[in-house]
C-alpha cells in the first residue's frame, strides 16, 4: 500500500511537471503581444538561471569536470533547447493557433526519429517509425482537417516555426546522447539556463528600442510565469516524480504536455475542438506513448535527460 502511494504522489508529480510544459504555449503566445522573441528569452532565462543556481548550492552540487567536446556541445545544445526552442516557439505562437500548437508540441518522438535517421545516420527500430508515423499524420490532420478550407500562409508559417521549436528540442536531446561524460540533470539544466541567457542576450540588444515602446504587463507577467513554473517549478516536479517512478513510467508522462496544452488553448482562447482535432491529437498522442516505450537508454539516463528537457521547454 504504502508503495503504490509513493508511486500515485509520483505520478503527479510527473503530470504536473507536463502540464507545466503545456502551459508554455499559453505563455508563449501571451508573451509575444508584447515583447520581442529574443528579449522575452533573455528574460526568462535571466529570472531562472539564478534560481537553479540556487538548488545547485542548496544541494551542495559542484560543476562537473568536463572535456573542450563537451563544452562545445553544451553551448551547442543551449543555443538549440535554450534560446531556439523559446524563440522559435514564442514567434510561432504570434502567428499560429494555440491549439495547433500544443498538438504539435507532442511531435518530439517523431522529430527525433527523423532527425537521428537522416543526419546523425542512427539506425531507427520499427517501433520508432511507427512513432513518427502516427505523429505525423496527426499533424495533418489538424493542419489540413478534412473538410475544411485551407490554412492562411501566416498560419503555416506559425505552425512551421512551432515544428522548428520542436526540431530544437530533439536536437538538445539527441546531442545529450553524445556527451563523453553525463552531466547531471540540475546542473545540465542550469548551464542551459545561463547560456540560453548569454546566446539570447546580443540579439534582444538590437530588440531594445521594441521593448521600450512595445512591452506590456502581461506579456512580461507571461515570461515571469515561463521562468518560475515550467522551468525551475517544473523541473522540481519531474524529478521528484521520476524518483518514485520507473524510467519507462516517467517517458509515458511527456503525452500530458499536448493534451494539456490543447486544453489550456480551449479554455483561454475559446479553441474549437472539432472531430478531426480531435483525431489528430489522439493520433499525435498515441504516437508519443510508443516512441515512450522505447529501451534504448538506461532508465537513469533517461530520467536525467527528461528533467532537464522539462527545465529547458
Amino acid at each position: 500500500m504504502r508503495r503504490m502511494k509513493t508511486r500515485l504522489i509520483g505520478y503527479l508529480y510527473l503530470a504536473a511537471a507536463m502540464a507545466g510544459v503545456g502551459s508554455t504555449v499559453i505563455a508563449s503566445r501571451l508573451a509575444a503581444g508584447g515583447l520581442p522573441p529574443f528579449a522575452a528569452t533573455a528574460l526568462r532565462f535571466l529570472i531562472a538561471t539564478p534560481l537553479l543556481f540556487m538548488l545547485m548550492r542548496a544541494q551542495r552540487m559542484r560543476w562537473p569536470r568536463i572535456s573542450a567536446r563537451d563544452a562545445v556541445l553544451l553551448v551547442i545544445q543551449a543555443a538549440a533547447g535554450g534560446g531556439g526552442y523559446t524563440v522559435l516557439l514564442i514567434s510561432g505562437t504570434k502567428l499560429s493557433s494555440p491549439l495547433d500548437a500544443g498538438v504539435m508540441l507532442g511531435t518530439l518522438p517523431a522529430m527525433s526519429t527523423l532527425i537521428a535517421a537522416v543526419v546523425l545516420r542512427e539506425r531507427q527500430t520499427p517501433r520508432d517509425w511507427l512513432a513518427a508515423a502516427l505523429a505525423t499524420a496527426g499533424v495533418l490532420f489538424v493542419t489540413f482537417a478534412p473538410g475544411h478550407a485551407m490554412p492562411s500562409l501566416q498560419t503555416l508559417a506559425g505552425d512551421a516555426l512551432v515544428l522548428a521549436a520542436v526540431a530544437c528540442e530533439a536536437v538538445f536531446i539527441l546531442l545529450n546522447r553524445r556527451l563523453a561524460a553525463p552531466v547531471p540533470p540540475l546542473a545540465l539544466s542550469t548551464a542551459m539556463s545561463g547560456l540560453g541567457f548569454v546566446l539570447a542576450l546580443v540579439p534582444a540588444a538590437f530588440e531594445w528600442q521594441a521593448v521600450a515602446n512595445g512591452w506590456t504587463v502581461g506579456a512580461v507577467s507571461a515570461i515571469v510565469y515561463y521562468a518560475l513554473i515550467p522551468t525551475v517549478l517544473g523541473y522540481l516536479c519531474w524529478y521528484a516524480g521520476s524518483a518514485r517512478t520507473s524510467g519507462t513510467e516517467a517517458a509515458l508522462f511527456t503525452a500530458v504536455a499536448p493534451v494539456s496544452a490543447v486544453l489550456f488553448a480551449v479554455a483561454l482562447f475559446g479553441e474549437t475542438l472539432t472531430g478531426t482535432r480531435v483525431a489528430g491529437i489522439a493520433l499525435v498522442v498515441a504516437g508519443m506513448l510508443v516512441g515512450a516505450t522505447r529501451r534504448r537508454e538506461p532508465p537513469g539516463a533517461s530520467r536525467a535527460t527528461l528533467a532537464a528537457r522539462t527545465a529547458i521547454d
